[in-house]
């Protein structure tokens, strides 16, 4: 499969998870494929080069774009698969916590996105694909600190979609559900309600990480050319309504 051949792409927290599987799907379809994280730990064979990187990092955003560019003539895509776990109810939460969770999972989205912008504004052309999750797109008990900067990702995608079209670039949001992944089992294994998180997704099942790259694939390739300031929901159906178990009788 080389659907992407020739294609140029940057996938930040590449070394495990939505990340990593974005990673591996590009590179299957023929991609040049820059992984990047906050450790030197590259999935093998899913990258052509990796490159040490913390998305809070202004200074590292711009010389790893720089080198790609540098490197590659250009950048067709960028995911921003990095991010971390956060949470819990408002009136405990501590502050630095709070701030790391925007920094990482926000700050270093608009900051990937910013980067990017340079050679794809010359290109007039490219795709931004950013990755939120379904607690940006709805309130999850708990949720916080995580809910607040994944919905900032949905918002700031659309912003992107406004303000880039007509240079050609496309913006598009992946909203995956609860995925398994090792942030997923950190968290969602020691939790006691685990299964009635799961039955929220109507396909009775949580989520793999190739299903997310699949949805990513669509976005960075030309089947998705007239698809932008999208925020796609990749959650079997975490959001398409609440159960109460009725339909158990006819299904």
């Amino acid at each position: 499969m080389t659907r992407l051949a020739g294609k140029v792409m940057h996938v930040t927290g590449a070394a495990s998870g939505i990340g990593a599987a974005c990673a591996k799907r590009f590179t299957d379809e023929g991609a040049v494929v820059i992984g990047s994280d906050v450790v030197d730990a590259p999935v093998d064979g899913a990258c052509a080069s990796f490159v040490e990187l913390d998305v809070r990092d202004e200074g590292r955003q711009r010389e790893v774009v720089e080198r790609i560019v540098d490197e590659h003539g250009r950048l067709d895509a960028v995911v921003t698969a990095a991010g971390v776990a956060s949470g819990g109810p408002v009136h405990l939460l501590d502050l630095d916590e709070w701030q790391r969770c925007q920094d990482i999972n926000l700050t270093g989205t608009m900051l990937s996105a910013k980067y990017a912008l340079g050679p794809m504004l010359e290109q007039r052309s490219g795709s931004i694909i950013t990755v939120a999750s379904v607690e940006g797109l709805e309130g999850c008990e708990g949720g916080s600190s995580y809910n607040a900067a994944k919905g900032g990702v949905v918002l700031l995608t659309k912003n992107l979609a406004n303000d880039y079209g007509r240079a050609g670039i496309r913006a598009n949001c992946i909203c995956p559900g609860f995925i398994q992944t090792p942030m997923f089992h950190a968290v969602v294994d020691h939790m006691p309600w685990a299964d009635k998180i799961r039955d929220q997704h109507k396909l009775g099942r949580f989520g793999e990480a190739s299903e997310i790259a699949g949805a990513a694939f669509f976005l960075a390739s030309d089947d998705s050319s007239f698809v932008t300031g999208v925020a796609l929901p990749v959650d079997g159906g975490y959001v398409a309504g609440h159960s109460y178990g009725i339909s158990e009788h006819w299904t």
